[in-house]
């Protein structure tokens, strides 16, 4: 049942929160200022922008955690695939494998035909769209936001400073129907995009996040592929130059 008050009243030790929508944050900050105020411990993948706390989109929010941690003596941790573990915590693992390190990339290359939210992928993303729509995506300064946490946060454990963030983002033609869990995307709309958000070190674009997404596999053939339906590869160049690929 969706009754906050009666998992309180349980006094768990953690609560393990996932849950999804279009304003995550907005909805599920004062479900965890609850939680933590209450003495309860919380583990998210909702808000992953506090994968690293300083830069938190929104600082007012952030106090009221800590705040609420402070008063019920309970810890908030943040965390997930990417951002979390393959675009922030494994890139920095595998940098201690190299002296000197010139780029970071850590990108995900995912098959999304089976995501059944139309809202999500049109409006937000833009699939199944032509290619003059303006998604979400496309506002100025929202991947730059949403990206930020993971790139701070390797520049931070490499001891550089973050002087930019660009944003970019690509969409590709479908040149056939494609039948997916929200739909038919028709010919001649989005059937791939490709997102970067690129921290930029010295002058330098040095650390790279990039999504690439199809909707099926022949799309887009000239961008970058993975193995099966979703991988995660991260790639340092440097002395030695590292490739990682780990494949779900």
């Amino acid at each position: 049942a969706n009754d906050a008050d009666a998992l309180i009243a349980l006094a768990p030790d953690c609560v393990v929160y996932a849950a999804s929508g279009p304003d995550r944050d907005g909805a599920a900050v004062p479900d965890y200022v609850r939680l933590l105020t209450a003495g309860i411990n919380v583990v998210s993948t909702s808000s992953t922008s506090l994968v690293y706390p300083p830069s938190y989109f929104a600082p007012n929010w952030r106090d009221e955690l800590d705040a609420a941690a402070k008063t019920g003596h309970a810890s908030f941790y943040a965390s997930g695939i990417f951002p979390g573990f393959a675009s922030d915590q494994l890139a920095l693992l595998m940098t201690t494998q190299s002296k000197s390190i010139r780029r970071i990339t850590a990108s995900e290359v995912a098959l999304n035909d089976h995501y059944p939210v139309a809202d999500v992928m049109m409006d937000g993303m833009g699939f199944g769209r032509p290619l003059d729509f303006e998604p979400m995506l496309k506002t100025p300064g929202f991947i730059e936001m949403a990206w930020k946490a993971p790139i701070h946060l390797m520049a931070e454990g490499l001891g550089a400073e973050v002087e930019e963030i660009r944003g970019s983002l690509d969409r590709e033609l479908t040149y056939r129907d494609i039948e997916v869990a929200f739909g038919t995307v028709q010919a001649g709309t989005c059937g791939a995009l490709r997102m970067q958000a690129i921290g930029v070190v010295d002058g330098r674009e040095a650390i790279v996040i990039e999504h690439v997404t199809r909707l099926a596999h022949d799309v887009a053939p000239d961008w970058p592929t993975g193995i099966g339906d979703l991988s995660y590869r991260v790639m340092i160049s440097g002395d030695p130059d590292i490739d990682c690929t780990l494949a779900a």
